[in-house]
């Protein structure tokens, strides 16, 4: 579903706020990640919700699975991130 500030572009949504064509490939990956990275992180709350909500012990260990599956995901796009972006490397290190 495109929300109000999406547009699509192939077959991914990106920020409709500049054209496509404007955005360099580095910021459009950029977006891919950090949209992803967004994703990964509602899918380990909604897993979390889950998990605390089932009072079947056998269905909440594979909920704790996919649970930690998606924060595997979060630590390898924010590693990509850390790699592409450098100000946001910096601020793991150098922050208020």
């Amino acid at each position: 579903m495109v929300t109000s500030n999406q547009i699509v572009f192939g077959s991914e949504y990106l920020p409709k706020y500049e054209k496509p064509e404007d955005l360099t490939e580095e910021s459009k990956n950029l977006e891919r990640a950090r949209q992803s990275l967004i994703e990964e992180l509602e899918a380990v709350n909604w897993y979390q919700e889950r998990i605390d909500a089932s009072k079947d012990e056998s269905l909440r260990k594979i909920l704790e699975h996919n649970r930690d599956e998606e924060k595997e995901h979060v630590a390898m796009l924010m590693e990509w991130i850390r790699k592409n972006d450098p100000t946001q490397d910096k601020k793991f290190t150098e922050h208020d």
